[in-house]
């Protein structure tokens, strides 16, 4: 491609972000930024992002920050192994539309007898199970920490503006025809570029990190 025409690129998204975070649909500006790319880390190696800090932070934290209520469900895979997922469909942070996906810290044994309460349960296509929790154990998780942050930007974000606001990965992953990770241990950090539709970002303890290249080691 033209240099001329991906410098364009660059500067025409980068302004679309800069006048999403100044004028942002009506909503305040946040004091507090809660933006991507702002990401760091403590003495103790923990990740904080979107304000809040990974293996400390609450699923209560994050709905009073994000002024949003979650929708909680329980998955069970095909192996019998489970996940505690808050959902925050469509909110704005520092003016930028996303969907936010908490996976929560739960006990194998909590997470059997949240299943066992289940309300409603339905089978996806993969065979996993999905339960829909009783309102009692809702309860209860507001107090879980929060293990992984998965974030779905509303907007489809080109390869030299993640580079941009992120740097250069240490390390890219290529999976599939369309989808390469960009790695970054240190900041706990992979983000799947999509070249055919929108990018997901996952966040999780650098000391954690292996859970994601693993997988990805053996495509």
């Amino acid at each position: 491609m033209d240099r001329k025409i991906v410098l364009g690129l660059i500067a025409i998204s980068t302004l679309a972000i800069i006048i999403a975070i100044s004028l942002p649909g009506g909503r305040k500006v946040d004091s507090n930024p809660k933006l991507p790319w702002q990401i760091t880390t403590d003495a103790d190696g923990n990740t904080s992002v979107f304000g809040l800090t990974l293996g400390k932070s609450t699923l209560k934290d994050a709905e009073l920050s994000f002024e949003n209520a979650a929708t909680l469900s329980l998955f069970r895979t095909t192996s019998g192994e489970y996940s505690v997922e808050a959902y925050f469909d469509r909110i704005y942070l520092s003016g930028l539309k996303a969907n936010l996906v908490l996976t929560l810290e739960v006990s194998a044994q909590q997470a059997q007898e949240i299943f066992s309460r289940g309300i409603r349960i339905s089978q996806l296509g993969d065979g996993s199970k999905k339960v829909e929790i009783s309102e009692e154990d809702k309860q209860h998780l507001g107090g879980s920490t929060i293990d992984l942050i998965t974030y779905l930007p509303a907007a489809d974000l080109e390869a030299p503006l993640i580079a941009k606001h992120f740097g250069i990965p240490d390390r890219k992953i290529a999976e599939g025809e369309h989808l390469t990770h960009w790695l970054y241990p240190d900041k706990g950090l992979d983000i799947t570029v999509n070249s055919d539709g929108k990018e997901v970002f996952q966040y999780l303890t650098p000391s954690e990190f292996q859970r994601v290249i693993s997988p990805l080691e053996k495509l």
